[in-house]
């Protein structure tokens, strides 16, 4: 059944592992052009990484040499697991069912319970194996350039491309393409519902983040941001010098600074400031980016078990 499932499948297999090659490629080629730009500035190495280099030039140039890459593949995050769900998960059942081998392939020696644990089991697994190669790709890439400035909690999604959460995604989208195909027995339709299912489990997973734990409180005075750039932002508002928050202080006039509108709100702020204003901002800190990883990961694997098992009970009970 292994083999039988290689010879089937090995298209998507050889795809998924060439894409994840080339990815590779370029962000290796990219990590070792940003090394020996920043050698040319520092030969013994740019001590404690990109927030620290001491020179403008050298981190604007790292920034850059960052931003060419990462637009290349920002968009992964939901883009990929969409793929794996439409052309990994679709397919399995749902070509099956299309082309009708199903009868055949159900009525050989092998039980249909073994023929669908087998195909679920074996490229679930290829499916998880190339979201944790993705995740450890970007994580040793990132580094090169953003040591010292974040680890990727603040930036959504920069948190779904490592720890694991690019696996957990990856296994959810292929278990929604393969209950997809159970559903309309038919490819092009399974492929369409689970793109907008992915889509819109990965917006509701966003707007929930935020409660996976209670969000920490600071008050801040003299300034509006807060000392840790990588920590997730909740929410903020202004708090009178009373103690009540509220949405617009009218204290100070908008319109204090003529130049750059820039300039114009930092001296409202300081104005506000001035007025015994402060800003509270209510934030996760970047430590619970692995208390983040794991709910989101356990939230995403309960669901695709459960598609999983939603999948094997139609398949078993209807075979025909």
């Amino acid at each position: 059944m292994i083999w039988v499932t290689w010879r089937q499948h090995r298209a998507q297999l050889l795809t998924t592992a060439g894409f994840l090659v080339v990815l590779g490629l370029l962000l290796l080629g990219s990590a070792t052009e940003a090394r020996s730009y920043v050698s040319g500035y520092f030969p013994d190495g740019c001590p404690a990484g990109f927030a620290h280099c001491g020179s403008v030039e050298v981190a604007v140039g790292l920034g850059e040499r960052y931003d060419a890459v990462y637009t290349l593949f920002g968009w992964m995050p939901l883009v990929l697991p969409a793929l794996i769900g439409a052309f990994w998960g679709a397919p399995l059942l749902g070509r099956e069912y299309e082309r009708g081998t199903h009868r055949l392939a159900w009525t050989q020696s092998v039980p249909v319970r073994r023929w669908l644990a087998v195909k679920l089991g074996v490229l679930g697994g290829a499916v998880v194996a190339g979201g944790l190669l993705l995740s450890l790709m970007v994580s040793l890439w990132r580094p090169v350039f953003r040591e010292g400035v974040d680890s990727g909690f603040g930036n959504i999604g920069v948190f779904n491309m490592t720890g694991v959460a690019p696996a957990a995604w990856w296994l959810y989208a292929f278990a929604a393409g393969v209950f997809a195909g159970t559903l309309f027995r038919r490819t092009l339709p399974a492929m369409a519902l689970v793109v907008a299912g992915v889509a819109a489990t990965m917006f509701t997973l966003f707007a929930l983040s935020d409660h996976y734990a209670p969000p920490d409180r600071a008050v801040l005075s003299g300034t509006v941001v807060l000392d840790d750039p990588d920590a997730r932002l909740v929410g903020a508002t202004w708090v009178d010098p009373s103690g009540r928050a509220v949405d617009d202080p009218a204290a100070c006039e908008r319109g204090l600074d003529t130049g750059r509108s820039s300039a114009k709100a930092e001296a409202w702020q300081d104005c506000l400031f001035a007025e015994g204003y402060a800003y509270a901002v209510t934030y996760h800190p970047p430590e619970r980016f692995w208390r983040f990883q794991w709910t989101e990961a356990g939230i995403l694997v309960a669901a695709s078990a459960l598609l999983c098992a939603l999948t094997a009970r139609r398949v078993l009970r209807r075979r025909g």
